[in-house]
């Protein structure tokens, strides 16, 4: 009776690995639920709509964009977490809505090291402040001037609390020893109609929400924050450059799904999303908009992002920022 009981099982076991194994092979076969934790307009938006098209071209079925936005992204991670982990729900998630918000949340709707996983890279991106043409500092030095002579009045608006641009501005606030007003919307296509419509004076921003408008002068840019002037906008200064010492900082976009999704099926993303990310057509998009593609594998981006984690606590802590 052991025998036969030991026997059943192995046959059960070896059929449920043997039809796992068929169904990855086959993945897709249907349309896929692409959720995305901010409002349409942002970057996180643009990356996964580029991404989803592809995917459809390449599959013959239909990628979904979802946008799921609030919480500075965790009701799109939970839905992702809690989804089938079957390869048909999967998450375009960021450095601030992932990788921050384990630290900034008291309390979190999901276990963001044990039920999502972080199975590739698609791009990194400068952040930048921007304005209305009609706002009166034209550079850096103008707007630290402002807000030393205007403590408490001088506004910037972010994709939500805890975000990289929301700790964008807070980094550049403790830095310069300036008092301005922090703004958060359910991501950055809301801050930047409040811009355009005379609102909110300034706002950080992803630099692919904001290369066309400022391309076309819609809006103007007062800095980017990484250490190098970004290729896409070669005329806007670095913080650097613009009298803030030292001052570093960009995001990351990449694609999740729930931690226990087969291998085989994350195989299958990772390296269609690669093959898209290397061809010249998508660089030369991505680029354009002043986004890098990333290429990683699955195991590299998942290590990538518990070292992400670990990194934005001490950032965190060192902030004062906390939602409960």
């Amino acid at each position: 009776m052991f025998v036969l009981l030991r026997f059943l099982q192995m046959f059960t076991l070896v059929f449920s690995v043997a039809v796992a194994t068929a169904a990855a092979t086959d993945y897709p076969t249907r349309p896929m639920r692409f959720v995305v934790p901010f409002s349409p307009g942002g970057t996180s938006d643009v990356l996964a709509r580029i991404v989803g098209q592809k995917l459809t071209d390449a599959w013959g079925q239909q990628v979904v964009v979802d946008n799921r936005a609030g919480a500075n992204g965790n009701i799109a991670s939970d839905i992702v977490a809690k989804a089938a982990a079957d390869g048909y729900t999967i998450l375009l998630g960021t450095s601030g809505s992932n990788a921050v918000n384990p630290s900034l949340y008291t309390k979190m709707p999901y276990e963001a090291k044990h039920d999502l996983a972080l199975i590739a890279m698609v791009a990194s991106t400068a952040n930048i402040l921007v304005t209305h043409p009609n706002f009166s500092a034209n550079s850096m030095k103008e707007f630290l001037d402002m807000a030393r002579a205007k403590p408490g009045k001088v506004s910037y608006g972010s994709s939500g609390i805890g975000s990289v641009l929301h700790l964008s501005g807070e980094l550049l606030k403790t830095m310069m020893g300036i008092n301005i007003i922090h703004v958060p919307y359910k991501g950055t296509g809301p801050s930047l109609a409040d811009l355009l419509g005379g609102h909110i004076d300034t706002v950080f921003a992803n630099l692919p929400s904001v290369v066309p408008l400022i391309q076309s002068r819609r809006l103007k840019g007062l800095a980017v924050t990484t250490a190098q002037r970004a290729p896409a906008l070669p005329n806007v200064p670095t913080m650097i450059e613009g009298g803030v010492p030292g001052y570093d900082v960009s995001s990351w976009f990449g694609i999740f799904v729930p931690a226990k999704t087969p291998k085989a099926v994350v195989a299958k993303i990772n390296t269609d999303v690669v093959r898209i990310l290397r061809t010249r057509e998508t660089q030369e998009k991505l680029l354009g908009l002043g986004a890098d593609p990333i290429f990683m594998s699955p195991e590299q981006a998942n290590k990538y992002f518990h070292t992400e984690i670990d990194k934005w606590a001490t950032v965190v802590k060192a902030s004062g920022a906390k939602v409960d």
